[in-house]
């Protein structure tokens, strides 16, 4: 199913705004979606999520740090359809 997305920002605390390239769009809350420990555990800090960046080869969205998560299951939140969803750690 891989929908590249192709617009991330930070939009509050472990929020984030994510445009698909089929125009599915909206608010996704990491607090749901994401253990903070490890490589996520600095996405809790606002400035280090705002860091979110669109990486093109790969069509999710990553932080400098290495941290990244998978398309489609942001999709699939965004657009009602979960795949039976767990934290990621």
């Amino acid at each position: 199913m891989l929908k590249d997305i192709i617009e991330a920002r930070a939009t509050g605390v472990h929020k984030l705004f994510l445009r698909f390239e089929d125009g599915v769009s909206g608010e996704i809350d990491l607090g749901k979606l994401v253990a903070f420990e490890g490589v996520f555990a600095p996405l809790q800090d606002p400035a280090e999520l705002a860091k979110v960046q669109v990486d093109p080869e790969i069509g999710t969205v990553c932080w400098p740090n290495g941290a990244d998560l998978d398309p489609d299951v942001l999709y699939a939140e965004l657009a009602g359809d979960p795949l039976g969803l767990r934290k990621i750690s």
